[in-house]
């Protein structure tokens, strides 16, 4: 059974770093798009970043960019996420995503389908 488990996430002072890690079994996904997701509380989820599958490409929102950085192992079946200079509205809990989708769609959770269960990043100021 395919399962996307993340790993990495803790509590770290504004200013600070984590990387992220979601490792991928139970199928090959090299041919998935890869993305990373977060819900804070009482919001709606959003996209954070997403990379295709040959890892020539990377997407990261406005609100992240310059800061985290996306990238993928495929050989270790590993995505992962950089977060540089976290800010306290970067709290919340984030989500790896595996889907079979294009770039114009990539950064819309509708085009996933494989979850993982999520790691808690929480940015004190």
């Amino acid at each position: 059974q395919a399962q996307l488990v993340e790993s990495g996430g803790g509590l770290v002072q504004a200013g600070g770093s984590l990387r992220l890690s979601c490792v991928a079994s139970g199928r090959t996904f090299s041919s998935h798009a890869m993305g990373w997701f977060r819900q804070a509380p009482g919001k709606e989820r959003e996209f954070v970043a997403a990379i295709r599958w040959s890892g020539d490409n990377t997407y990261v929102a406005d609100s992240v960019k310059g800061r985290f950085t996306i990238s993928r192992d495929n050989a270790q079946n590993t995505v992962y996420l950089q977060m540089n200079n976290l800010k306290p509205e970067d709290t919340a809990v984030y989500y790896c995503a595996a889907g079979l989708t294009t770039a114009w769609q990539i950064r819309l959770a509708h085009e996933y389908d494989y979850w993982g269960q999520g790691t808690q990043v929480t940015v004190s100021s």
